[in-house]
């Protein structure tokens, strides 16, 4: 079956407190080309039937309203995973 995949992550201009506990891990564990780590959701919409435009129309609308708080997160990615 088809498979819608949205990616929200937080807006760029707020701090991301897990992302810093990562990279601060990477660091001590010598990982120090990495400068810093923003972490985020990924939810997966599994499709009964064709994926037409309406269907992905409607899949960024949830994602845009349901999916994310547009006050802290921004939806960056819808796609159709085959």
């Amino acid at each position: 079956m088809p498979t819608i995949v949205v990616d929200v992550m937080p807006k760029a201009e707020l701090l991301d407190p897990a992302g810093k506990a990562v990279v601060g891990a990477l660091h001590r564990l010598g990982k120090s080309e990495f400068s810093a780590v923003r972490i985020g959701k990924r939810f997966e919409l599994t499709v009964d039937g064709e994926i037409t435009d309406a269907v992905l129309a409607d899949a960024r609308e949830l994602a845009a309203d349901m999916l994310s708080n547009g006050v802290i997160e921004d939806v960056v990615n819808v796609t159709v995973q085959a």
